[in-house]
């Protein structure tokens, strides 16, 4: 029997009962799917962290555990975000024990990912609750904890991005595409450079009007030292990469330099900001939602990015039973981007007070966005360098072998 629609007799149509996507999700065959539902509780969580912060207090005061927050009311806040963190971080980290190392589709593991949605419903309302009746102290530990979970994160993040970029670049230079996509790279790399230049003229213009705003100097200017240093290594003859990455790359490297510089406190008096800053307006509220939402979608794309940590590329085309991506490190990513949202939410602080509507503001989310930036250069720049060096070694490696064997033929005609 035809899988999908199938017309009957009298002309209507059937709808195959088993070939339906509905079908298909409730029996644990469609993985694409299950990870749509994944992002949504991942973005429900979010929400509830966020309405725990600037619309919980009055009921967590109720309880009389949180009596012991350090800081009093204000911190009642920061603690709420990390109970919702907790238990958004406890479902996806007993889904990644339980998923990992999933190679093939329909086998036991696999319909737990991709299915058995009751289970996992009443899974995920009893980690979210459990956190609620935590003493402070774990919740502060945990806090601890998520600095590291939400750095690791940044880190497979980066990674992912760099892999894209470079996977890019190498379609477009590769025989089958070079013609053809040789104007399109010269179009995407110039309008990159001339966004990332137009990008710091802005910085320089709206957070460094005056020479005394020396930090915010130095963090533009350094940044645009960082894009000739990645444009000149990879235009060196020994690497030869083109001019195409290290636009994309210049452009992620100045938004980071953006990010950091708006996360600077309002009252820093090298950022210009209008009078009424302290309170809350509609660009406020529109670019919260925005960094929500950016939130979830990074998470999403990175979860399913399994295959640029492999360390090893597998030559053998994948099996029609093989699962379309890598389970465990999808819950992983998404265990982690958990500690993320957190940090994001209480300003890598949970001692930090955070007006409502706004996120990863103070010094601190300033100089995790720096170090991400120089970090993200120090990765790329070594992702370009590090085939030059294996292979001069590889060569290296060659010419003394041959040196031996050639000392050897020579002493065994001697003697």
């Amino acid at each position: 029997m035809e899988r999908g629609a199938n017309r009957s007799n009298n002309g209507s149509f059937n709808i195959d009962k088993d070939s339906s996507w509905f079908s298909q999700f409730r029996n644990a065959s469609n993985p694409w799917m299950a990870r749509y539902v994944y992002a949504l509780i991942f973005l429900v969580a979010n929400l509830l962290a966020w309405a725990a912060r600037d619309f919980g207090h009055g009921a967590l005061i109720e309880m009389k555990r949180f009596e012991g927050c350090d800081g009093g009311k204000d911190c009642l806040g920061a603690e709420g975000v990390l109970r919702v963190s907790l238990g958004c971080f406890m479902f996806y980290i007993i889904m990644f024990l339980s998923t990992a190392r999933t190679s093939k589709l329909n086998e036991a593991r696999d319909k737990w990912h991709s299915g058995w949605w009751s289970v996992k419903s009443v899974l995920w309302v009893a980690t979210t609750i459990i956190p609620f009746l935590l003493p402070t102290g774990m919740i502060q530990l945990y806090g601890e904890i998520a600095h590291f979970g939400a750095g690791v994160f940044l880190l497979i993040q980066l990674i992912s991005i760099i892999s894209f970029i470079t996977w890019l670049n190498d379609c477009c230079i590769s025989e089958k595409n070079a013609e053809r996509c040789q104007i399109h790279v010269m179009l995407f790399a110039t309008a990159a450079y001339v966004i990332c230049l137009v990008g710091i003229i802005l910085m320089f213009i709206w957070y460094a009007p005056q020479p005394s705003c020396l930090l915010n100097i130095f963090f533009i200017a350094w940044t645009l030292v960082l894009l000739q240093l990645m444009t000149s290594v990879s235009l060196h003859p020994k690497v030869n990469d083109g001019i195409l990455t290290p636009g994309l790359m210049g452009l992620y490297v100045v938004f980071l330099c953006w990010c950091a510089i708006r996360s600077e406190p309002a009252g820093y008096n090298c950022i210009r900001k209008s009078d009424s800053a302290t309170k809350t307006d509609w660009l406020s509220i529109i670019s919260f939602i925005v960094a929500i939402l950016a939130i979830v979608v990074a998470t999403f794309s990175t979860g399913i990015d399994s295959k640029c940590f492999q360390f090893r590329k597998d030559e053998t085309p994948p099996e029609e039973d093989d699962v379309p991506y890598g389970y465990g490190f999808f819950h992983f990513v998404f265990a982690t981007g958990a500690m993320y949202f957190a940090m994001l939410l209480i300003g890598w602080n949970s001692h930090h007070v955070m007006r409502k509507w706004t996120i990863d503001v103070g010094w601190t989310s300033t100089w995790v966005r720096i170090v991400n930036e120089w970090l993200a250069v120090c990765v790329y720049l070594w992702m370009l360098i590090a085939p030059v060096i294996w292979k001069c070694r590889h060569s290296n490696d060659s010419i003394e072998l041959k040196t031996e064997q050639q000392k050897h033929q020579w002493h065994k005609a001697r003697f």
